[in-house]
Order: structure tokens, then sequence, then C-alpha cells
């Protein structure tokens, strides 16, 4: 227990000294929150005035809050229900210290960058829910080796669940309900209420339904559909072959009477003229 605090004690210090970086930071979070409203705030919601450069200025924006009241170096944004729309916000990279980020209830949409990791290296509560963002949850987001909260529930997202996420072994809290996510619950996760993986086509623990019987199922699906696709094929075919070969017998019919008819006529005529040169030989 000792040598587990004393880990978890040299990693807050380490993360603590990659924070630690010169006043350049100042400019690069103004920047950073510049991106973010230009991006994402048409209805300019947020507020925010870039009016005073100095030291603590953005500390007073709503939903932003600092390392330190008296410096330009953004701890969190907390952005839930702001009206934001658009994609996924430009600039963060620039928040570089920042550590938390929730953007959820707005109506943000297209995918995840695949670049997040890089984006938000030292990110340990991150929460996009309730938004429209689509795509595959982005194998990198498990670079985001700090993470704690992870809520992407209420989305658009489709694909399965990385399996690179069992390398974060901090989360405390993990939800992906109400997508459109497919595929194996990775084990490491299996320790979530399955209320958090609520989606049609998940299986494994924690959820009830077995993943073998739910690709069976599908599988089950898939053939039957197939079967009854080239079934009602051949009905087609059948039909149109039975339509057919029904016009083509009254068809022939109607043409070797046809034919009888000429057949008949040549005949009568040939007998009416061998009937005259008789009468003609007669005579």
């Amino acid at each position: 227990m000792a040598i587990r605090c004393f880990y978890a004690a040299l990693v807050q210090i380490l993360l603590c000294l990659m924070l630690c970086q010169p006043c350049y930071s100042t400019v690069t979070d103004i920047q950073c929150l510049k991106r973010l409203k230009a991006s994402v705030d048409p209805n300019n919601k947020l507020h925010w005035t870039f009016d005073d450069n100095k030291e603590g200025s953005i500390c007073s924006f709503n939903g932003v809050e600092c390392w330190h009241p008296n410096e330009n170096r953004i701890l969190s944004l907390r952005l839930s229900s702001m009206d934001l729309k658009g994609q996924f916000p430009d600039g963060l990279e620039n928040c570089s210290s920042m550590t938390s980020l929730d953007l959820s209830s707005n109506s943000l949409s297209g995918p995840i960058p695949v670049d997040i990791s890089k984006r938000l290296p030292y990110i340990t509560n991150l929460d996009l829910s309730y938004n429209s963002f689509s795509g595959e949850i982005p194998e990198s987001l498990a670079n985001c080796t700090y993470l704690n909260v992870v809520s992407l529930q209420n989305n658009k997202l489709t694909g399965a669940i990385p399996g690179q996420f069992a390398g974060l072994s901090r989360l405390t809290e993990f939800n992906v309900a109400n997508n459109k996510l497919s595929g194996q619950i990775p084990s490491s996760l299996s320790k979530f209420s399955s209320s958090n993986f609520a989606n049609q086509d998940l299986c494994g623990k924690p959820l009830s339904g077995d993943c073998t019987a739910s690709s069976s199922s599908r599988t089950g699906v898939i053939a039957g559909s197939a079967v009854a696709g080239a079934v009602i094929t051949l009905i087609i075919v059948g039909v149109i072959l039975f339509i057919f070969l029904r016009k083509m017998p009254a068809t022939k019919k109607e043409k070797d009477l046809e034919e009888n008819k000429w057949a008949k006529s040549i005949k009568g005529a040939k007998g009416v003229k061998y009937q005259c040169l008789r009468n003609q030989f007669q005579r």
C-alpha cells in the first residue's frame, strides 16, 4: 500500500513538473480560447472578450478555471450547455496545461479527432456526452494515460470500443451508453455498470449477452435474409417463365393456323388450274 502511495505521489510530482512552463503559456492559453470561441460559438454565448491580456484576465471567463487566479494557465474548461455548435473545437492543444474538458449537452458533431492524445496530453476528465459526435472512438484516446473519467454517452458513435483502453488503469468512470457501438466490451471495462454500455450491438461483460451467441444470431439473420432473397428471386423468375411459356403456344397456334390457311389457298388454286386443264383436254 505504501509503495502504491509513493508511486501515486511521484506521478503527481512529475505531472506538476511537466506542467510548470515558462510565462509564454499566457499567450498560448489565450490563443486556445480565441480559437475555441471562433470555431464553436457562433451565437456568442460564451461572452469572452480579449481586450485585456494581463495575467489572470481569462480566469474570470465563464467556464474557465485556472491553475492560479493571477496566471493565465488553464486548468479546466467547463462548457456544458453553452449552445456550442460545430465540430470538435480548434485550438485546444494550446491549452497545454489543461486537465479537464467538459463539452457536454451542446450541439457538437463530427468525429472525435484521431490525434486527441496530442491535443489533450494531460487530460484526466473528458466529458463529450449529449452531443452528436459520430464515427469511431479513436484508439489514440487510450494514449491519454492520465484519464480518470470518460463520458461519451448519448452521441452517434459507431464501431468497437478500442481494446487499447485496457491500458487506462486510472479509470474510475467510463460511459458510452446510447450510441451505435458494436462488438465485444474489453474485459478491463467490465467493472463498470452495465447501464454504461447500453448499445444494441455491444456484447460481453458486464452485459448479459454472450458475444458468441450474439454473433451466431447475427449470422443466422444474415443467412436467413440471403435464403429469403434467393427464394423470392426464384419465385419471380418462375412467374416470368410461366407467363412467357403460357403465351408461346397461343402464338405458335395462331402462326400454324395462318400457315394452314395459306397452304389450303395454294392447294385450292392448284386444284382449279388442274380442273381447267382437264376440261380443255376433254374438249
